[in-house]
């Protein structure tokens, strides 16, 4: 599978963006799609996961309340729509895929198999 993240960009705090993430090759519903980000000096972060075949969701603390994820199946696209953004919201996004079923350790980046390139969000204070 080949993954391409886009749709990044600059906005004030406060505001709004959605990131997709596209699929092509394998059978996109089966797997299970999961964001993170990763800011200069910092750690990879576990952002959301999708899973559209059990419609399990996860987000990570520092997102939830704010940012959304939603899949099209037909179009083999998961968006991350991020709402009320804030200057720590400041990253490189990924997406990924994970195969198996269950949704534990989601957040651990090691657990997935495939990464796109990642798209830039920057939020000006």
């Amino acid at each position: 599978v080949q993954l391409q993240a886009s749709g990044g960009g600059l906005v004030q705090a406060g505001g709004s963006l959605r990131v997709s993430c596209a699929a092509s090759g394998d059978r996109f519903a089966d797997y299970a799609i999961g964001w993170f980000r990763q800011a200069p000096g910092k750690e990879r972060e576990g952002v959301g996961y999708l899973k559209s075949s059990t419609g399990m969701k996860f987000y990570g603390a520092a997102v939830k309340g704010r940012f959304n994820l939603f899949r099209d199946n037909a179009e083999n696209t998961v968006y991350l729509q991020m709402n009320n953004l804030k200057p720590e919201d400041t990253a490189v996004y990924y997406c990924a895929r994970r195969l198996g079923s269950r949704g534990s350790s989601w957040y651990l980046p090691l657990t997935y198999d495939s990464w796109g390139r990642g798209t830039q969000v920057t939020v000006s204070s």
